[in-house]
């Protein structure tokens, strides 16, 4: 037996997955993935490196194409061999929850990094950096953890048989699912089970996580997203369950939603973003609700903080902030809640912990669009979009900005133009960039410091775009029109 394979079942053994005495019945098992010819071996002890070489072995064998989408699969494979039984985790999370909430979530979260569901190396790539603005340090991530399709794959797919299974990405049933062409490999998948407003929800991580523990609470059922009375008694209840943890919804419209309507869910984790920790503008009585505080927060996006010790308050709420958001018009300033019979209208909401009390955001939202916004009213404009034109989620609603990967390498042609460099800078980005140069002198030294800084104030501009009343006196004259009328 290769050195390769044998680092790797100790590892198994280790786990505690499997027991000294199944050490011929686990080398056999990974000898039937990866070929048993002599293995490639590992460039150190690290587990991942072992599993490259393994996967190094598997195409040198033949036992898979030297393509991502096979080397993902037989990835899962093989540290599935590492992780326990569905069964098995749920019982020792829950064991764990005994003790307290904070160590079920470590054990799971450490578990879904040791197994490689949670992509460890790859998020490694993404640029981080925070921003100052006039609403706090926005947070700026350019996203480099995903794949890029494999072109192998793209062309196998052409002749592939359509697959409706698993139905979508976040369901249930991607546990322990082999995977396919152009579909992720999920055999070392687990996901606990609990219950929300009397149904059966699960619980797993995010294998591209966009901040730390990103957590992701998916419904059993397969039903489409809908934010209504239910949806903040489950929020609520989630960050009951976990104080250590804020948990949030995508609104259930397009435009202004996630990317994942089609199944009801919700995202979490252990991160402060920066709207949670933005101030209160000013204080405001919501009628018939004297047992909750309430305010407007310092915030780009039109945001009613709510806070209390009793959860049913804040989920009533906030149940006639959306009831009445649902069905208001103040064409002053272009807020419209239907057109020709479609609804534009719904929020975003934030659950959180400060100390007993619970926090509840709620984030206006409005996905009309126009002659002069085609992309939406309350969208990121398009003198912005050479930095941002997806829609605005839960995420960047809360002041962490996911950019696109192709900044990466274009940012690098902006300073070149600044610094005037030979470039080959888009166009789209030209007339930014000539402001930049017109307000700033540039030099090698500082150019990266500057493009950073603008990208941070182009983030905010987005975030205003997307709120619906704007932070001016007219928007916030309309703001206080809205919370008067809400009953």
């Amino acid at each position: 037996m290769s050195k390769t394979v044998e680092q790797f079942v100790d590892a198994i053994i280790a786990s505690g997955t499997y027991q000294p005495l199944d050490r011929i019945y686990v080398t056999n098992r990974v000898l039937g993935l990866v070929g048993d010819e002599e293995a490639v071996e590992a460039k150190s002890d690290d587990l991942l490196d072992v599993v490259d070489a393994l996967l190094a072995t598997a195409v040198k064998n033949g036992k898979i194409e030297d393509g991502q989408s096979d080397r993902d699969i037989l990835e899962a494979e093989l540290t599935d061999l590492l992780t326990p039984t569905p069964a098995k985790v749920n019982q020792e999370f829950w064991n764990e929850y005994q003790k307290s909430p904070e160590d079920a979530t470590n054990f799971f979260y450490n578990l879904s990094r040791k197994n490689d569901y949670i992509k460890t190396r790859s998020i490694a790539k993404n640029i981080v950096f925070d921003a100052p603005t006039d609403y706090g340090d926005l947070e700026i991530t350019i996203n480099l953890s995903k794949p890029e399709k494999d072109p192998k794959a793209i062309a196998a797919a052409r002749t592939q048989k359509s697959n409706t299974y698993p139905l979508s990405q976040l369901a249930i049933e991607n546990e322990g699912y082999r995977g396919r062409l152009g579909y992720p490999a999920r055999t070392n998948h687990r996901i606990i089970r609990l219950t929300l407003g009397g149904e059966p929800w699960g619980f797993q991580y995010s294998p591209y996580a966009y901040f730390s523990e990103h957590a992701i609470f998916l419904l059993q059922e397969h039903r489409p997203m809908v934010i209504n009375q239910h949806t903040f008694g489950n929020l609520l209840e989630i960050v009951r369950l976990f104080p250590h943890y804020f948990v949030g919804s995508n609104a259930d419209l397009p435009i202004v939603g996630g990317s994942m309507l089609a199944q009801d869910h919700y995202q979490g984790g252990r991160h402060d973003f920066p709207m949670m920790k933005a101030p209160l503008d000013r204080k405001i009585k919501l009628a018939g609700f004297d047992d909750v505080d309430a305010g407007i927060v310092k915030w780009p996006m039109s945001t009613i903080r709510l806070s209390g010790d009793t959860p049913e308050s804040l989920i009533n709420a906030a149940t006639a902030i959306a009831n009445n958001w649902q069905h208001y018009d103040d064409e002053s300033v272009d807020v419209r809640s239907y057109t020709d019979g479609e609804r534009h209208h719904t929020v975003t909401p934030i659950a959180y912990r400060r100390g007993s009390k619970f926090v509840l955001d709620i984030v206006l939202r409005d996905n009309q669009t126009s002659d002069k916004y085609p992309d939406g009213i309350f969208h990121p404009h398009q003198d912005v979009q050479h930095i941002k034109k997806e829609n605005i989620g839960l995420i960047e609603v809360m002041g962490r900005a996911i950019l696109p990967a192709r900044l990466k390498t274009e940012m690098q042609e902006v300073k070149h133009y600044v610094l005037g460099e030979p470039n080959e800078m888009k166009d789209y980005h030209k007339a930014w960039a000539d402001q930049l140069k017109a307000a700033n002198k540039f030099t090698a030294d500082n150019a990266d410091g500057i493009i950073d800084h603008s990208i941070g104030e182009v983030f905010a501009r987005v975030l205003q775009d997307a709120g619906v009343f704007k932070r001016d006196e007219k928007g916030q004259a309309a703001f206080d029109r809205f919370i008067a009328q809400i009953k």
